[in-house]
């Protein structure tokens, strides 16, 4: 990592300045920084999905570290990202908006992945942006309303898939200090519901899991549920008073978003959801149909950090808590909270856990995750750097 000294030696145009304060050279001279080249790191981690992680050079000699995990396929992410990175190549690193507009075309086509790979770019020039200037980003979005924030272990991608495998990884996330354990119970549910016995050995197998999963963890800490829109909505209210006493913080996304609605209206918790949609203008027609009392937009997913403040903007307004999905790596969840710090909606974070012994030491600094808190960096932009030693250890074959 470059210290400020070595850096403020390279800094072209007076940059360093921004040592002591944001004069006007400073942000003349961050007006003037331009992208660079990209690198693209693939982390491997398991079965349910690598790490794909971007670094976006630029003129000052900066560079800033994004996330396009989990779009689909890592090849097309990776085709993605090198694609729009020569379009953004040799443009301010504040033309943010301008990048989302030359790729509207590709966006809408490319689906997730290639919204990943934008939002890759984007955390990387926020990143380069608050280095410029010498501040956290978090200074760049409205200020911080918090300097840690609560978050909950998704063990989904990390328990074994029996009710006794993920009671076991809710006990080690307890220990670990989590007050707030999701899984998603039903994945195994069939595409075809035609099949009604089928669908009620998987709805109950579910709900074993669950059941264990609130055993494990008491009564008191919160116990949340994804259903991964595996069911319509006549198997989805039904499932609603099944699930009733396990006295869920939020059941999450129990059909396509067209059926949310009903399950929202014959609620007995909250319901949460959002996490695939694609900036606010997928929002809009959400959060006015009623879908869910929860917004979960992912950083990577949505547009990338300002679409992310655009969106809890629009739950504000709204009178909805935002609960950002994403269950990647330390990088995404760098980026979601920075903007999250600025939320005053902000209620929990998604934190992916048990799934890799050395997940803390793939930034430096270490991710600071503890007691179910996830510390907000103070240092100049993102406030971490790769740890290329173990993104080279742990890089997919």
């Amino acid at each position: 990592m470059m210290t400020r000294r070595q850096w403020a030696a390279r800094a072209p145009l007076g940059l360093a300045a921004a040592g002591s304060g944001l004069s006007a050279a400073t942000t003349t001279a961050a007006s003037r920084i331009t992208a660079g080249a990209l690198e693209t790191f693939v982390v491997h981690v398991n079965a349910r999905g690598n790490w794909v992680l971007a670094r976006l050079g630029s003129s000052a000699g900066l560079t800033g570290i994004g996330e396009a995990s989990h779009g689909g396929r890592d090849n097309v992410a990776l085709r993605y990202l090198h694609q729009f990175a020569e379009v953004l190549k040799g443009r301010s690193i504040f033309d943010i908006e301008w990048l989302r507009e030359q790729l509207k075309p590709e966006i809408e086509k490319g689906g997730s992945n290639a919204a990943c790979a934008l939002s890759a770019l984007e955390q990387c020039s926020w990143d380069i942006i608050g280095q410029a200037l010498n501040l956290p980003v978090y200074e760049l979005f409205g200020g911080a309303l918090r300097t840690s924030m609560r978050i909950y272990a998704n063990i989904n991608r990390s328990a074994e898939r029996s009710p006794a495998g993920f009671a076991a990884m809710a006990e080690r996330a307890v220990q670990a200090g989590f007050d707030a354990v999701k899984l998603a119970p039903w994945d195994d549910m069939p595409s075809d519901l035609s099949d009604g016995a089928k669908v009620e050995e998987i709805m109950q197998l579910g709900i074993a899991r669950a059941t264990a999963v609130r055993k494990a963890i008491g009564p008191q800490r919160d116990l949340l549920l994804d259903a991964h829109s595996k069911f319509d909505v006549e198997r989805g209210l039904k499932l609603i008073p099944r699930v009733a006493p396990l006295n869920l913080f939020w059941l999450e996304e129990v059909t396509p978003v067209p059926g949310l609605p009903a399950i929202r209206r014959a609620e007995q918790m909250p319901t949460a959801g959002g996490e695939s949609l694609y900036g606010a203008k997928a929002f809009f027609p959400y959060i006015t149909a009623g879908s869910v009392d929860v917004l979960m937009p992912d950083v990577k997913y949505s547009g990338g950090m300002l679409e992310l403040k655009k969106v809890g903007s629009l739950g504000e307004a709204a009178g909805l808590k935002v609960s950002p999905h994403g269950p990647a790596s330390p990088v995404g969840n760098a980026a979601a909270a920075q903007v999250c710090a600025t939320m005053p909606n902000f209620l929990i974070l998604e934190f992916s856990y048990g799934e890799v012994p050395w997940r803390a030491e793939l930034i430096e600094p270490p991710e600071d995750a503890s007691h179910g808190r996830l510390m907000v960096s103070k240092r100049p932009g993102l406030g971490i750097r790769l740890n290329e030693r173990t993104a080279a250890r742990y890089k997919a074959g």
